[in-house]
């Protein structure tokens, strides 16, 4: 189980990207136009450079949502890789089965 602060640091991380998403969007396709002005452009990137660094979404940590696990993560169930075996073999993931052959 990973630190309790980790987690809680994630998850601010995802509260502030969700907030400041439509802001970075704006000045991310101010920047990205070609028909703005040298003097729109570098104010949008200094906007850009003020908002904080939790907000990027490039810093969040894909986290199992029961465990908290940071690494294995299987994003189309989002658990990690230990808690899905677990889940898996206790038939609580339809259609999901243990492979023979």
């Amino acid at each position: 189980m990973p630190k309790t602060s980790a987690i809680e640091r994630n998850k601010k991380r995802i509260a502030l990207a969700a907030k400041f998403a439509a802001k970075r969007a704006e000045l991310k396709a101010i920047l990205i136009s070609p028909s703005t002005s040298d003097e729109e452009f570098h104010a949008a990137q200094r906007k850009l450079q003020k908002l904080p660094r939790n907000s990027a979404p490039s810093r969040i940590r894909n986290r199992c949502a029961l465990s908290g696990r940071p690494r294995g993560y299987k994003r189309k169930f989002g658990v990690s890789r230990l808690t899905f075996r677990e889940l898996a073999l206790a038939g609580k993931i339809p259609g999901v089965t243990k492979s023979s052959w």
